[in-house]
């Protein structure tokens, strides 16, 4: 009777316990099909090799009966026992180590057991069955146990094998979600190539023996019976090579089937993950149902997409520092972050009154607000090509032209401050219909050569400009207190501009840090 999951048993769990359950049913039904098969064998094919009665009696059915009831129950109860930890149920996901080993060998086991249960047959048809019914024969003793364990046993371990991997495959992603199967050792790994070898050597070198040892001993047979019993013999042979042919092509499609789907079946999961990953996929991942060179592909193949989704998020948290062009052009390479001097247009932007306005406003609101101001201004200045450098408590400092050079640099830092007022302006309506104060900016636009580059520490960079030209924008965006106008721009970055924008001359003035006078115009 099937046991119910319980509240805390996970669904994996439940279903590996049900799973061994079936797996544990067809072990015992698929070997009494081969019990039953290698008797009728015996019994009335090839009768000449049994060392049985001439007549099916009672004590025979009953002894072939307690002897199955008897290895099947130990071979159930021991196979109940082995995967007890395999079905338990719980709230944790089986990640032990011994539980991990145990799901990878599950196949080995099934089939290990298999095959000892075919050992004892062996022994118990071919040397205890005849000593208590008084006909052995060491010759017909060793045949027997021979075909029994070797040939039979043989084919129906093979069958057990990979009947109970096709069925537990479907399990092992709840012993490893990460598919990490490699990295348990101390486990048994059947190659691909070593299963193939096998499964051929089986369906193609056991038949031909058979027969070999088939057409030997009838050939010998006949040279010592007379024309009656020959002609018996050779009757007995058609019936012997029908039944060889007709269980070998059973055993022969079976086990090619498993055999082909336990490598065409992961390769096929693998190849579906490959097509997600080029549709843009990077969710998606290989089940690795195996410790074999597909496992291992397979293995990789997640390692692969999980360095593609990385990848992708460096990609797309890189896309909030620059923009997408910029960004594009530095992980192809074709941009280079050493240090260059060269010609560039640095724009600062800073606050009105903000010290009043942040010592008159709740702390959490200050914050939301600045946030929404710098996402405002950032998308303006990479609307138009700039990189934002830093953001300084309320100021911006940003620049064009750098890390990709671009020969309109100036025109692009003018349309980006025109936007920047722009969208400050729809901002602030807002905030009148939200009750809240207005927030004005001043913004500085200047062009000269700096030093533009990676600069910082070992194990932290950051990209900067260093000049005098930095400065003197910084210089200029203070100007804008002075001289009442929220955009300036410099003589320098003036003549570096096109006809395109309204420009009014401001008297020339005098900055900290400079002995000349600073041409500068208010950018209408």
């Amino acid at each position: 009777m099937h046991r119910v999951a319980s509240a805390t048993e996970t669904p994996a769990r439940a279903d590996s316990g049900t799973t061994l359950r079936r797996m544990l049913r067809i072990l015992l039904v698929s070997n009494l099909f081969g019990a039953l098969l290698t008797y009728f064998y015996f019994r009335f094919v090839d009768y000449t090799a049994a060392q049985l009665p001439s007549q099916v009696s009672s004590g025979e059915i009953v002894f072939f009966v307690v002897g199955f009831t008897i290895l099947g129950l130990v071979g159930y109860v021991w196979g109940r026992r082995w995967t007890g930890p395999l079905a338990a149920g719980g709230d944790a996901p089986p990640r032990e180590v011994a539980v991990r080993r145990r799901a990878i060998l599950v196949p080995f086991a099934f089939a290990g057991l298999t095959l000892v249960a075919w050992v004892f047959a062996g022994l118990i048809w071919g040397l205890l069955f005849p000593l208590l019914a008084g006909t052995f024969s060491w010759p017909r003793s060793l045949r027997m146990v021979f075909g029994i364990t070797c040939i039979a046993g043989t084919v129906a371990t093979a069958f057990m094998f990979f009947a109970s991997e096709h069925l537990w495959r479907r399990m092992l992603p709840a012993f490893f979600p990460e598919g990490d199967l490699a990295a348990v050792g101390g486990v048994l790994r059947l190659q691909v190539r070593t299963r193939l070898l096998v499964i051929f050597l089986m369906i193609s070198t056991v038949p031909l023996a058979i027969l070999g040892v088939l057409a030997y001993t009838r050939a010998a047979a006949l040279l010592q019976v007379d024309q009656a019993t020959a002609s018996e013999i050779v009757s007995n042979m058609l019936l012997f090579i029908a039944f060889i042919v007709a269980v070998g092509i059973l055993a022969a499609v079976g086990l090619s089937v498993f055999v082909a789907n336990s490598v065409a079946a992961p390769l096929r999961d693998l190849q579906h993950a490959m097509r997600q990953v080029e549709q843009g996929n990077l969710e998606v991942r290989s089940p690795v149902v195996s410790n074999d060179e597909i496992g291992a592909a397979a293995e990789g193949f997640n390692r692969m997409v999980h360095g593609l989704r990385e990848r992708e998020l460096l990609r797309e948290t890189f896309g909030k520092y620059v923009s997408p062009e910029v960004r594009d052009e530095i992980l192809a390479g074709r941009v280079s972050l050493d240090g260059q001097v060269q010609e560039l247009t640095i724009l600062f932007a800073d606050l009105r009154d903000f010290t009043p306005w942040v010592e008159a406003t709740p702390p959490r609101e200050v914050v939301r607000d600045l946030n929404a101001y710098f996402t405002e201004m950032d998308a303006a200045i990479r609307g138009h090509g700039g990189l934002v450098l830093q953001f300084i408590g309320d100021e911006i400092e940003a620049v064009f032209g750098a890390p990709v050079p671009r020969p309109d640099h100036a025109a692009m830092a003018a349309r980006a401050a025109l936007e920047m007022r722009a969208r400050l302006a729809h901002w602030n309506g807002e905030r009148r219909r939200a009750g809240k104060a207005e927030l004005h900016h001043g913004i500085g636009i200047h062009t000269g050569r700096v030093l533009a580059g990676n600069i910082g520490s070992s194990e932290r960079l950051a990209y900067a400009l260093v000049g005098d030209a930095v400065n003197l924008a910084s210089r200029i965006q203070d100007l804008t207190k002075q001289l009442g106008a929220d955009i300036l721009v410099s003589g320098t970055t003036r003549r570096l501009l096109d006809g395109g924008f309204a420009l009014e001359p401001l008297p020339a003035v005098r900055v900290k840090g400079k002995s000349d006078e600073v041409e500068v115009y208010r950018l209408a």
